[in-house]
């Protein structure tokens, strides 16, 4: 039962720091209902997949980096450091996983096993959000996306960057004394 407050407490703090989640986190399982060898699978994946994001992120602070964008880089940085410290958090609750298994003792297991999993949503999350930082998905469509141009009828002809030479404008020169 400890862990599922801790759970909670994890959730809703993750809810306070990304406001702008646009998609529901999904559900965790029970971890009570996954078996022993799958719980040390899947934490195996999950790491496996959190040193991926990690990989992904550390690219776009050298984007950040390369563009010297300060803003896009602290936020970059922000996220990298809390995916950073998921990630040590994951792997010591996965050494502890893989000892509570060894011992047989089930609720330990389940508590290292749900702190895996609640930790890879949260890094899973945190790539997102890195990638709003960078502006990645204000540029993310859809490979079958078609745009279809009208040009209005009464729009004038040419072309708009290329306008046509002016003419030459004659100047006079004064009169070198006035006529009376």
């Amino acid at each position: 039962m400890r862990y599922i407050g801790m759970l909670a407490v994890v959730l809703m703090s993750g809810l306070a720091v990304a406001q702008s989640a646009p998609r529901p986190a999904p559900i965790l399982e029970k971890a009570s209902d996954v078996p022993d060898p799958d719980k040390l699978k899947r934490s195996t994946q999950a790491l496996t997949g959190m040193r991926d994001v990690l990989r992904d992120v550390l690219g776009k602070l050298e984007e950040a980096r390369r563009a010297k964008d300060v803003v896009k880089l602290n936020c970059v940085n922000e996220k990298l450091t809390q995916i950073k410290g998921l990630l040590r958090i994951s792997e010591q609750a996965d050494v502890a996983l893989q000892e509570a298994v060894a011992r047989q003792e089930a609720a330990s297991s389940q508590h290292e096993y749900t702190k895996v999993m609640i930790a890879q949503q949260k890094v899973t999350q945190l790539r997102g959000e890195a990638e709003e930082c960078i502006g990645e998905l204000a540029f993310r469509t859809d490979e079958n996306l078609a745009v279809e141009v009208e040009e209005p009828k009464d729009l004038p002809g040419g072309d708009p960057s290329r306008p046509r030479p002016v003419e030459d404008v004659v100047v006079r020169a004064p009169p070198a004394s006035p006529v009376k």
